[in-house]
């Protein structure tokens, strides 16, 4: 397990790394001074620090980098870029996103990850075990963001009978609520075909925690992953790692994977309770139905949605979620 960073430590690599990206902003201005080219559009396909990859209408990739003052361009943005030289560019503006995903970065800001997702795909595994507080937090996120969302066990062959007994008991609540449950093995290229159907033609994206097989699940579903990575790392600049970068595939039948590998944090955009309410899609049929206006569900009279747990209605594990982050709000 790595050393946790310290406040400290994460404000220093926060303050590096935005005098990295000044510095190449102020590089791209002057390309582009030098430049007499016009806008075409692109796509980001990956980031390397400064650097970002874009693939243009013919499918070429070109090393760009980001205009100062942009915002911060991610995996998935539509973008307008201008060659300044030989397959090089500068990336001039971000075109208005559908759909982004954020996540903090080291000094705990807020920082986008992918952008115009519009299906999300969340891979638990029976080790490392999986937690209900997690996954609701990413289908929070899906809610918010209207994405819709699948849950994708992997590893199935390390479950016994027993196993399989037990993971049915913590989650098969979830196809009732509305979100498919995939179960694949990635080793053994088990059970993929539903899952390569039900995000053909979408821009879909991989999270989960650390260890449950994102990186072997996504060179199951792409059978060219390693030439379409080769042909990133000639275009990433020496030292850039693309096994670590989030980073957007081409699906075999039509589609995009984006894979996001070294995410280990997450938390969903939540400005208030409302919010939070909204992205328990069961809570639906049940909000504005208690007694008092401004309950809080946590134990008021004549709670609807303490009522339907009670009944069945609603798991009682995602009501005591929701009231665990409700009260982190």
């Amino acid at each position: 397990m790595g050393r946790r960073l310290s406040q400290q430590q994460r404000q220093r690599i926060g303050e590096i790394q935005q005098r990295r990206l000044q510095q190449a902003a102020q590089s791209a201005e002057q390309l582009l001074q030098q430049s007499d080219s016009p806008q075409q559009p692109g796509r980001v396909i990956s980031r390397f620090g400064r650097n970002l990859i874009i693939e243009d209408e013919q499918g070429r990739l070109i090393p760009c980098l980001l205009r100062q003052n942009l915002g911060h361009a991610v995996c998935g943005d539509r973008v307008a870029w201008q060659a300044t030289g030989d397959n090089q560019g500068v990336v001039s503006a971000i075109e208005p996103r559908r759909s982004v995903l954020i996540r903090p970065n080291y000094s705990g800001q807020e920082r986008p990850l992918a952008a115009n997702i519009d299906r999300m795909i969340i891979v638990l595994a029976p080790e490392p075990i999986p937690r209900r507080y997690l996954l609701d937090q990413y289908l929070i996120a899906a809610e918010l963001l209207a994405i819709p969302a699948l849950i994708c066990l992997n590893k199935t062959d390390l479950l016994d009978p027993a196993g399989e007994a037990a993971f049915e008991r913590e989650f098969g609540d979830y196809p009732g609520i509305g979100y498919a449950l995939i179960r694949v093995s990635a080793r053994r290229e088990q059970g993929l075909k539903p899952l390569l159907d039900a995000v053909a033609q979408h821009t879909a994206i991989l999270l989960g925690q650390s260890g449950v097989g994102k990186s072997s699940l996504a060179s199951a579903l792409l059978p060219d992953r390693e030439i379409q990575t080769g042909k990133l790392s000639a275009f990433s600049g020496k030292g850039c790692h693309t096994t670590t970068a989030t980073t957007l595939y081409h699906l075999p039948q039509g589609g995009e994977l984006i894979d996001s590998p070294g995410v280990r944090s997450f938390r969903p955009t939540v400005k208030d309770r409302s919010d939070l309410e909204h992205g328990f899609r069961e809570f639906a049929p049940y909000l504005g139905r208690c007694r008092f206006s401004n309950c809080q569900h946590k134990g008021e009279p004549e709670c609807a949605l303490q009522q339907a747990a009670d009944q069945g209605q609603i798991d009682p594990r995602r009501l005591e979620n929701f009231r665990h982050m409700a009260a982190n709000l």
